[in-house]
């Protein structure tokens, strides 16, 4: 089920009301089935892979919970790790590595036999898979208890609201809530529906605006310059922001209203003003989850220098193939990889170069130029995370390149074609608009919650902001029920 279709928006409040009005000790039930509905409402027979994965986690972390020695837990462990991830690999990744061993097999003029499964990506399949996967090894660290209500841990596994796109919860935050008794709040009801709104507006009057532009320029690159990649990759940047930023926002808010708070996932990425401050600000959940499974295991930064820089590079190189099995999803995650090794490796010198031209690091000049250049490099990145193949991606670069080289090839395009894609100046006009608006709150933001200026303002001028925003969505919002970019992975 989608969070922008009419089904969730008669779900969503029968669920909530059914929630409050049930006793307490069955609560969790009502949740539970409604997840499973919110998720068999896609494909049904794919809940059969979430019903596996909860049932082997489960057992799992029964069993190791009977050994206080690791050794006797590893092999649970082991047990868990391989059964989620065999599921990944099968259903996610089989075919890719699949037709790559036959590229190179053909290449080499040799024999290939093994056959292409035509398996449907089940929806989350990444999101769920890595929010289990961390609780078994938890569990296996001795950083939680394992919980033996089945109900409540199946629950944890396919809570709805961030079940296919995260944020990716830890057993620690998020089992414990479930088993909490959440009254009815109406400022917090009222807090977690304007949440949503804020995200609702996100995806549906931007992201989805702004869809319209770059899926018309990046599925037929061959029919635009120069100018009109530029201008479809800088709103790409927005739009995957906006579509994957607000799908959490919607999630955040839905959850807060039952009384449960998810983790926050975006904290305005493009004001970062270095690589690792934009990862410390966009998919929070995942960059976490690859720090404390997979670089601090690695040894994280207690090596030796280039081992350090090892460690960052493969992060950044399964985190890629975790975001799509294509070699576009591993080039952008080697450039990131590339980002930080780079940015470690010259820090001093830049550093140095900084005080030797009397540049003040504190000047808010120099802070902008900083944000900018980060933007620019996670833009560059982003060709390879949209392109539909790596040629694609590599004729995009080429002719952003040739625009950047020759400036004056700006005087001869036809900008009434060029600029606003085909879709007309009303899509381009309200996406700037809704973009604009967007980064102001964020900009406010920055010096106190928006949500408390709202709240000290009189009755009238709070509900005045409020039908403002659902007019403003009604009137300029695309609803073609136009899936979130994220629940592909």
């Amino acid at each position: 089920m989608l969070f922008n279709s009419t089904e969730f928006f008669i779900f969503f409040p029968v669920v909530v009301t059914l929630y409050f009005l049930t006793p307490f000790n069955r609560r969790w039930l009502i949740l539970l089935l409604a997840s499973y509905y919110f998720y068999m409402a896609w494909k049904p027979a794919y809940a059969l892979i979430l019903v596996f994965s909860t049932l082997i986690d489960y057992f799992c972390g029964q069993m190791m919970g009977r050994h206080e020695e690791k050794d006797k837990r590893k092999p649970w462990l082991w047990l868990s790790l391989i059964s989620n991830l065999s599921i990944l690999g099968l259903f996610k990744y089989y075919n890719f590595f699949n037709e790559s061993a036959r590229d190179i097999a053909h290449a080499l003029n040799m024999a290939y036999a093994m056959p292409a499964f035509e398996l449907l990506l089940p929806m989350g399949i990444s999101f769920y898979t890595f929010q289990t996967m961390s609780y078994s090894i938890d569990v296996y660290n001795g950083r939680i208890k394992p919980e033996r209500h089945l109900g409540i841990f199946a629950l944890f596994v396919t809570f709805f609201p961030q079940l296919v796109a995260g944020p990716i919860e830890r057993a620690g935050n998020l089992l414990g809530q479930l088993r909490q008794y959440h009254e009815f709040s109406y400022p917090r009801v009222v807090a977690g529906l304007r949440r949503m709104a804020w995200g609702f507006f996100k995806k549906l009057v931007i992201a989805d605006n702004l869809a319209l532009m770059v899926n018309q320029v990046y599925n037929n690159p061959t029919e635009y310059d120069g100018v009109s990649h530029i201008i479809a990759t800088v709103f790409f940047a927005f739009q995957i922001y906006c579509d994957f930023s607000g799908y959490s926002d919607i999630a955040i808010g839905a959850a807060q209203v039952m009384g449960i708070k998810l983790m926050e996932n975006f904290r305005s990425p493009y004001f970062a003003k270095t690589i690792p401050e934009f990862w410390s600000r966009w998919h929070i959940s995942l960059s976490t989850w690859f720090r404390d499974y997979l670089y601090i295991p690695l040894g994280g930064n207690r090596v030796v220098k280039w081992r350090w820089y090892y460690n960052l590079f493969i992060v950044f190189m399964v985190s890629g193939l975790w975001h799509g099995a294509s070699w576009t999803f591993v080039v952008w995650g080697a450039l990131h990889g590339v980002y930080q090794v780079f940015g470690m490796m010259t820090k001093e010198k830049r550093n140095a170069l900084v005080q030797k031209l009397g540049l003040n690091s504190n000047a808010q000049v120099y802070k902008w130029v900083q944000v900018l250049t980060v933007f620019f490099l996670v833009c560059f990145s982003w060709i390879f995370f949209r392109a539909n193949s790596i040629s694609d991606a590599f004729y995009i670069v080429g002719q952003c390149a040739s625009i950047v080289s020759n400036p004056l090839q700006l005087t001869a395009l036809d900008w009434s074609h060029d600029v606003f894609m085909d879709q007309g100046v009303k899509v381009f006009a309200v996406s700037v608009v809704a973009i604009a608006i967007m980064e102001t709150v964020h900009l406010i933001q920055r010096n106190g919650s928006v949500s408390q200026l709202i709240m000290r303002r009189p009755v009238w001028v709070r509900w005045g902001l409020y039908y403002t925003a659902i007019v403003f969505i009604l009137l300029f919002g695309q609803f073609g029920h136009q899936e979130f970019i994220y629940f592909q992975f």
